[in-house]
C-alpha cells in the first residue's frame, strides 16, 4: 500500500451508493473537505442527506470516465461489478466497499484533528482492526491537538520566512513538541 493524502479541491471524485453504507461513505469524503463530490444514487435518504434528487439510472462510463477516483458503498453485486469495469476501463481510482479485489485503494480509519490527519490501514485486511486502533489514539491524540498543530503551523512559517532548512525545521517542532512536554499518548488515566 503506497499511503496518500488527496486534496478533494483539485480531483473530481464520485460516490455511487445506497443505504447506511452509504451514507457513511458520503460523511467521510465530506468530512475530508470534498464538498464538490458527484453523488449517484437511487436511494432517497443517501439523496436527501447529499442534497441531489435520486437518479434514475446508476452513471453510465462516460460520467465514470469524468472522474479522478470513485467510491461505491451499499450497491449490490449485480449493481457495483458494471461500474467497477467501467472505472477499471476509464482508468478512474475505485474503491468498492468492503471487496478488496475491486479496490484500487482503501479508505484508512482515520483520525481528524483539524489539519492533522492520522490514517490507519490493514490493506483492507481487517478494518475492524484499524477502527479500533483508531479509536484508541484519540486517547493520544485529543481534540486540543487542533489548536497544537495550529500552533505549530504559525512557528513553522515563522522558521520558513528566516531561511531555515526543512532539516533545522524539523529540528525545531522536535524541541518545541519537547518544551511544550506533548507526548506522544499520555500516561493511564492521564489527558493532555
Amino acid at each position: 500500500m503506497i499511503p496518500l493524502a488527496l486534496n478533494p479541491s483539485r480531483l473530481q471524485l464520485g460516490l455511487v451508493g445506497a443505504g447506511a453504507p452509504g451514507v457513511r461513505r458520503l460523511r467521510a469524503l465530506r468530512a475530508a473537505g470534498a464538498m464538490t463530490l458527484a453523488v449517484y444514487t437511487q436511494d432517497p435518504e443517501l439523496a436527501a442527506e447529499a442534497g441531489v434528487v435520486p437518479c434514475p439510472a446508476l452513471p453510465g462510463a462516460e460520467e465514470i470516465g469524468q472522474l479522478h477516483a470513485l467510491w461505491i458503498a451499499g450497491l449490490t453485486r449485480e449493481q457495483y461489478v458494471p461500474l467497477a469495469e467501467a472505472a477499471r476501463t476509464q482508468r478512474v481510482l475505485l474503491n468498492v466497499e468492503d471487496v478488496p479485489d475491486y479496490c484500487d485503494f482503501h479508505a484508512v480509519a482515520e483520525l481528524r484533528r483539524g489539519d492533522l490527519l492520522i490514517g490507519i490501514s490493514t490493506g483492507g485486511t481487517a478494518p475492524g482492526l484499524a477502527g479500533a486502533l483508531r479509536r484508541r489514539m484519540e486517547t493520544c491524540f485529543p481534540t486540543d491537538w487542533t489548536a497544537r498543530v495550529a500552533e505549530i503551523t504559525a512557528q513553522r512559517q515563522a522558521w520558513r520566512a528566516e531561511g531555515m532548512t526543512m532539516a533545522e525545521i524539523a529540528q525545531r517542532i522536535e524541541a518545541w513538541m519537547d518544551m511544550q512536554c506533548w507526548p506522544a499518548c499520555p500516561k493511564s488515566g492521564q489527558t493532555s
